[in-house]
Formats: C-alpha cells, sequence, structure tokens
C-alpha cells in the first residue's frame, strides 16, 4: 500500500513539474515585458501550487480578445465629429506628435471644450453629479469601476430612478470584480425602475479563468452628450467621509461642449462590450459650440492589443517635458519605460516631483512603492509623501499647458491589465488649476530626502520593499 502511495505521489509531482515547466516555457514564448516574465517565472518557481492558480486567475493573455469591431468603431468616432469638431484643431508645434499618436494609436480626435472644470473633492463631485443628473432631459450614461450599497451609491441610485421614472433613458455599467461584495439586489431595484444596468466581464465559477484580472477601471459620466465627468473618483461612502487617517484626496474633471463626445465614444464601446448593442445617433452627439479654452483628447487603454496607448502617452508627455512636471497618483509601481522617461526627465533639468500618499490601502503596495523611490530620487526626482489622508488623484501637468486626469494609476495593473481611461487636455487653464492644487497639496506633505529616506529604514524593510518589488507586476 505504502510503495502505491509513493508511486502516486511520484506521479503527481512529475505531472506537476512538467505542467510548471510547460507555463514557464509558455511565459517566456509570449515575448511579454521582461519584468513581468521574470515575476511570473518566481511565482511559478518558489510558489508550489499556489503559483498555478495565481497564473490560472492572473496570468493568461487575452491580446486576442475583441473589444469592438473597427467598421462600428469608425461609426462612433464619425458621430462624434459631428457634434461640433471640424478636426482641424491644432496643439502648440512641440506637443503635435502627442497628438497624432494618440490619434493614430486609439483613433481618437481633438475636441473643443467650452469649459473645462477641476473638481478637488469627492463632496464636490457628489454634488455637481447629482445637479446634473436632476438636470438631465435625454440620456444619463454612468460607468464606475466601484458602487457601493450604502448612504453615497443608494443616494445617486435614487437620482437615477427619479429620472428613469421620467422618461430618461439611463445607462450603468458596474465593474463585477470591483462590485464583488455588492448585493446583487443592490442593481436589480435599478432594472425594475428601467435602468438599462449591464457588469463588465461577469464573474462566475467555473468561467472565474482570467478574467479575474481584466479589469474596466474606468469612471466616466456622460449627461445629454452635452456634460461629462472623467477622473478618479468611485461610487462609495469613503471617497466622500475620508479613511480613518484622514479625508480621501481625489480629482475630476467635468467637459462641457464637443469634448463630451469623447467621453460618449468611451462610454458607448464599453456599452456595445457589455450589451452587444451598438448605441449611436445624434441624440447621443448633439451638435456642440465650437471652440474653448481647452483642447481634449480621451484616451482609452486596456489590455487587447500591443500598444499600451497611455502608459507610451504619459512616457512621451515626460520626455516633451521643458520645465516641470508634477505628477499624483496613489500607486507608483512603474514599468521600465515609464520609470526610464521619469529619471530622463529629471537628469535633464527639469523639475520632476512626484506625490504620493504616505500611507495607500496596501501595505504591501506600500512596500512596492518605496522601492522604486530611491532610484528616482537618485536622479533628481522630488517625492512627497502626503499625510493629510489617502491621496487618490490621478494627475500629471507640465509647462502650464499639458495636464491629464483619469482612472489611471502609475502601476502595472493600470498600464497593462486594466480597461482605463484619461483626459489630455491642451490649454492653459486646467494645466494652472492643476499646477496651483499640486502646490496646496504640498503643503499636506513631508519631501522626502534621500539620505533620510536610505537611512531611515531597517534592513527588514528594505528587504521586505525588494520582495514586494519582485511582485509589483502582479499587484
Amino acid at each position: 500500500m505504502m510503495s502505491g502511495n509513493i508511486t502516486l505521489m511520484g506521479l503527481f509531482y512529475f505531472i506537476y513539474i512538467v505542467a510548471v515547466v510547460s507555463l514557464m516555457i509558455k511565459v517566456v514564448l509570449n515575448n511579454r515585458d521582461t519584468v513581468k516574465t521574470l515575476a511570473w517565472i518566481l511565482v511559478l518557481l518558489f510558489l508550489p501550487f499556489l503559483g498555478l492558480l495565481l497564473y490560472f486567475f492572473f496570468g493568461r493573455d487575452t491580446r486576442r480578445l475583441k473589444i469592438i469591431s473597427s467598421r462600428l468603431l469608425s461609426q462612433l468616432q464619425k458621430n462624434q465629429l459631428g457634434s461640433g469638431s471640424d478636426g482641424q484643431y491644432e496643439v502648440e508645434p512641440e506637443y503635435s506628435s502627442l497628438a497624432t499618436f494618440f490619434r493614430n494609436s486609439s483613433s481618437v480626435s481633438l475636441l473643443g471644450a467650452s469649459e473645462a472644470k477641476v473638481i478637488l473633492s469627492p463632496m464636490e463631485f457628489a454634488s455637481l453629479l447629482y445637479k446634473e443628473i436632476d438636470a438631465a432631459e435625454n440620456h444619463i450614461h454612468i460607468q464606475f469601476y466601484i458602487f457601493e450599497n450604502d448612504e453615497f451609491g443608494v443616494l445617486l441610485r435614487e437620482h437615477l430612478i427619479a429620472k428613469a421614472k421620467q422618461g430618461v433613458e439611463v445607462r450603468v455599467i458596474y465593474d463585477s470584480v470591483g462590485c464583488l461584495g455588492v448585493n446583487k439586489e443592490f442593481f436589480e431595484v435599478m432594472r425594475c425602475a428601467g435602468i438599462y444596468v449591464e457588469s463588465f466581464m461577469k464573474v462566475r465559477f467555473p468561467l472565474l479563468t482570467n478574467k479575474v484580472n481584466y479589469r474596466n477601471h474606468r469612471k466616466v459620466v456622460v449627461i445629454d452628450g452635452k456634460v461629462g465627468f472623467v477622473g478618479g473618483c468611485n461610487i462609495a461612502d469613503r471617497y466622500l467621509h475620508g479613511v480613518k487617517w484622514g479625508e480621501w484626496r481625489d480629482t475630476m474633471l467635468l467637459l462641457r461642449g464637443a469634448a463630451v463626445g469623447g467621453l460618449q465614444t468611451s462610454f458607448l464601446v464599453d456599452w456595445y462590450f457589455t450589451s452587444r448593442s451598438l448605441v449611436c445617433g445624434k441624440r447621443y452627439f448633439p451638435q456642440q459650440v465650437s471652440g474653448g479654452a481647452s483642447l481634449v483628447q480621451v484616451v482609452q487603454s486596456n489590455p487587447v492589443g500591443e500598444v499600451r496607448t497611455i502608459m507610451t502617452g504619459m512616457t512621451k508627455a515626460l520626455f516633451l517635458a521643458k520645465g516641470y512636471a508634477y505628477l499624483q497618483t496613489p500607486y507608483f509601481m512603474p514599468s521600465e519605460s515609464f520609470l526610464h522617461a521619469l529619471k530622463s526627465a529629471a537628469l535633464s533639468g527639469v523639475d520632476v516631483r512626484l506625490m504620493i500618499p504616505e500611507h495607500s490601502d496596501s501595505r504591501l503596495v506600500d512596500y512596492a512603492t518605496r522601492s522604486y523611490l530611491v532610484d528616482i530620487m537618485k536622479a533628481g526626482v522630488k517625492v512627497y509623501l502626503y499625510g493629510g489622508g489617502f491621496l487618490h488623484s490621478k494627475t500629471y501637468v507640465s509647462d502650464d499647458y499639458l495636464s491629464s486626469v483619469g482612472s489611471v494609476n502609475i502601476d502595472f495593473r493600470s498600464f497593462y491589465y486594466n480597461f482605463e481611461v484619461s483626459a489630455f487636455v491642451y490649454g492653459k487653464d486646467v494645466a494652472l488649476a492643476l499646477k496651483e492644487n499640486f502646490f496646496e497639496d504640498m503643503k499636506s506633505c513631508k519631501q522626502l530626502s534621500l539620505n533620510g529616506f536610505m537611512k531611515g529604514r531597517s534592513f527588514k524593510e528594505r528587504c521586505l520593499e525588494s520582495v514586494a518589488r519582485l511582485f509589483s507586476p502582479l499587484l
């Protein structure tokens, strides 16, 4: 009997070793980013059995996934351009290559914004959101990674139901994983009231697979095709009331005018993906007044295809910076190309400043983030730790002209795995507002000194940082 058990055990280990070696060969042959390839090899080698499970859920590639056909996307783009843009807008000459890159890689046009307002607190965002929803006459399109069944979520639901009863078309997209803990009844109440509700990439056992890994992290609101919101806020009480160590600092951008057509296209692409129903027409892209102080490109990124549009665009923006580049992000685990651009800008004499939270909502992420700081500070990047609460803002501004507000964190998950959106804005108004706010946030920060940071960490902390960094592509 014991001999039989040993034989079975040996066979089991043989099968396991063959499976692990086969997966390692597959990972290498996928020709992914080198850092991610090495991370998966380490996971498979040093996490027996758990490594296989992690790869099953998070490691497999979805580059063959089809989001929307080029013909249908072209149709949406045509409607977008008919909303008030003549397609002839031009940015400052030094930024034309960036605008062209976004146009060629993502088919996004330059669109004028009659208003582009930076919203600096979730409470202000909630107030404006309710006001615009209550004024809706035709349709409301709303998409968030997280909807919580709490005070904020229920109140927003009531506003949406009230408009649906008035005959306004209401469509809602939520992420299946972001809302995993939310009772289905929360969304069924909406459906029963006549609201169209779809979840992004439903995750069900036994269909769980690697759908868990590719999530829709976008936050987009479009009302009547005339006003829109984009940024970092989700729908949960913690965004309004903060966390135990302070406020929740976030940033949203309100857009009016033709630029809203970019947000509308972003939403409708996701709506088609979730519902397989193409929604288009002039009513969703109403004629808008052309012009405005700001030009906007609403850029999407996703794990499908070879080009990581937002990551590449942000990297290119850093190379274009001449005077300063200020960044805010809750998580900092950059790709090698972005890290190189950040350091190159600082070494070229650009005033590069990075603001991150002193404490995020994940201890492991904090360790991984800190593993990158010595390297960039040696290159001259100024690092600020926000101590007023949880900094969740995802913004970029440089040289009083180029800026971005969106859902994108500076980490592998946002750059490679998530479906994300960012509004890249060309013009002084938004850039100066973000620059001024960055300086205001600095009052709640402490700047790290290179020597102090290097000497202030114990050997144990440095080891934990290094280990966490190995897994940063998977966090």
